[in-house]
């Protein structure tokens, strides 16, 4: 049992680390990074969302997420603004949203590559359950 359920695993990391890889190649096409891209996207899908928001989207310590922050403000993609107290917002430049939108042409074909060896029924379902793995909290 316990060599089935490392080889599980093992396989769910082995295609993770493919994909990342395979998008951090791509993305550098474009002039971005996967983790600046995901950043892009975080703030993109929650604009005006505060750092320790968008550190938690990005599985990101806050401060990771304010250096990789800093970088994309200092590239013009990003810029904060004063949000209600103390907050501060994040929110995309046109620049920005230019680069998130290359970015998903990209993260789209290298993801139909990834997984091509799949059917859309296949696909489907194992979204399902790997949704079903994620809403298990035990873990």
């Amino acid at each position: 049992m316990y060599g089935e359920l490392q080889t599980l695993g093992r396989a769910v990391k082995q295609a993770q680390y493919r994909q990342h890889r395979a998008l951090e190649r791509r993305l550098a096409t474009v002039g971005t990074t996967l983790a600046q891209w995901d950043a892009l996207r975080a703030i993109g899908n929650a604009r005006g969302a505060s750092a320790r928001a968008l550190a938690a989207t990005t599985f990101q310590s806050e401060q990771a997420f304010g250096t990789l922050a800093n970088r994309l403000v200092a590239q013009g993609l990003v810029e904060r603004r004063q949000g209600h107290g103390r907050r501060i917002e994040h929110h995309l430049t046109p620049t920005g949203e230019r680069v998130l939108k290359e970015g998903h042409r990209v993260a789209d074909e290298v993801l139909a590559s990834c997984f091509a060896a799949l059917s859309a029924a296949d696909r489907a379902a194992l979204l399902d359950l790997l949704r079903r793995v994620l809403a298990d909290e035990g873990v």
